[in-house]
């Protein structure tokens, strides 16, 4: 009998190679879900097709192919594929990329720079890629979850373009299943209605059911495919432990504003390292720092809102991970710090009287006189000028003409309000005398 050779092994004989990797489509005619950009008349399609590809932000959820689309574009336009990933590269990195990228350039052969989660990057390192965008060294090629508009700096965005990714449909998840049961020779052990669920739990995204449909396909063989229930027992639904658009990102910096509220400074560093490590952007914490400094400590320690600002401004200079501890320094002491909404409160309690009292005019001897008719009107008539008064405090009637004297900022005795408490008591008593005098 003559030798026969042996048949080509099935894809799960080779367990090192996940079945999302032996998936990854090899044309952009076999991409998924992203028509609109990937077909023969749509933008990237049209790029490909005239090899004049430019630079571009691939905006969309996590799992729809940004990074497939990235390596088909740099095949297709027969381009240098380099890849660097915000997360772990740093200025220094991105110089030895371009670099090369000149180099190559030289000898006439181009370069794209696939960079993942490029929202990452701060203001500083994202003005890096713009002389090499512009003269060409590079064919930048962004990929973000992000909105680039908040994310992304203006002049980097005037260079790009930024092209949408949807969440794969469910048409488009049933043809990666389908696929995937192409590759492996065995169907999936699922029964319709679990096949659905399967899909409904990949919430669109194409990487996690490709990554489930690997796990099921090692299950042991059974004679009966999985029902809903049974499919519930084996995998988990799509459940990210944080993700900055979903209700996590609410609770965790809810947990942080309370306990900073709360005076607690070890709770507040633990929820502030939940949400950095869960991939927050700093500067959004910056941003609610600043927030909470006004709103919740106010004058009870006007140095409040400063460190809050330092620490957003040191961020913007140093960026990750170095700026962090900026960040949180600026945690620690608006934890420690005496706390007070009376400014906050004095402000909402002055816009229902603002709305309550429509346009009355200032009183006639606090408005300046430029004009001799605005003179004779008696504009500035009676002003006294406090800084002139014996006590530098005049006592004078700033309220609109008609409308009683109110109270709007009841300072509490917390920190430097106890200062402004006993400050204000003394000029009310002053005030009451000139009144009676």
């Amino acid at each position: 009998m003559e030798p026969t050779e042996p048949p080509l092994p099935l894809f799960d004989e080779e367990p090192a190679r996940p079945l999302a990797d032996g998936l990854r489509p090899t044309s952009l005619d076999d991409v998924v879900g992203q028509d609109h950009l990937v077909a023969a008349d749509a933008p990237l399609g049209r790029m490909v097709a005239q090899q004049r590809l430019s630079s571009a932000i691939l905006w969309g959820p996590p799992g729809v192919g940004k990074t497939t689309i990235a390596r088909l574009l740099a095949a297709g336009s027969n381009l240098v594929f380099e890849s660097v990933s915000a997360t772990f590269s740093g200025v220094a990195d991105l110089r030895k990329v371009f670099a090369a990228a000149r180099k190559r350039r030289d000898v006439g052969q181009g370069t794209l720079l696939f960079v993942d989660e490029i929202h990452r990057f701060n203001r500083a390192q994202q003005d890096s890629f713009l002389p090499y965008v512009e003269d060409g060294t590079i064919v930048l090629i962004g990929a973000t979850t992000e909105n680039p508009s908040f994310e992304l700096n203006g002049a980097l965005l005037s260079r790009t373009q930024v092209l949408v990714l949807k969440r794969l449909d469910e048409a488009a998840l049933s043809t990666l299943l389908d696929r995937a049961e192409q590759l492996t020779g065995h169907p999936l052990p699922l029964d319709e209605d679990a096949r659905r669920a399967l899909i409904a739990m990949a919430d669109g995204d194409g990487r996690y059911i490709l990554n489930m449909a690997e796990q099921l396909q090692a299950l042991p063989d059974t004679a009966t495919p999985l029902d809903t229930v049974a499919l519930a027992h084996h995998v988990q639904q799509r459940a990210p432990l944080y993700d900055k658009t979903q209700e996590s990102h609410y609770n965790l910096i809810s947990a942080l504003h309370k306990s900073l509220r709360g005076s607690d400074p070890d709770a507040a560093l633990y929820w502030l390292a939940r949400m950095l490590d869960g991939g927050e952007d700093p500067l959004y914490v910056a941003r609610r720092l600043v927030r909470f400094a006004g709103e919740d400590i106010g004058m009870a320690d006007p140095h409040a809102v400063q460190q809050a600002l330092a620490a957003w401004d040191v961020y913007e200079r140093l960026g990750s991970p170095e700026g962090e501890l900026a960040i949180a320094q600026a945690v620690v002491y608006l934890a420690t710090a005496p706390k007070s909404v009376a400014v906050y409160r004095g402000l909402t309690a002055a816009q229902r009287a603002a709305r309550r009292t429509g346009s009355l005019m200032p009183p006639a001897h606090i408005l300046n006189a430029p004009t001799r008719l605005m003179k004779d009107l008696g504009y500035g008539k009676g002003y006294q000028y406090d800084p002139d008064t014996p006590d530098g405090f005049s006592g004078a009637d700033y309220f609109p003409d008609g409308m009683d004297r109110e109270a709007y900022y009841e300072p509490t005795r917390n920190g430097y309000e106890a200062q402004i408490t006993e400050q204000l008591r003394l000029w009310a008593a002053a005030r009451a005398r000139r009144q009676e005098g």
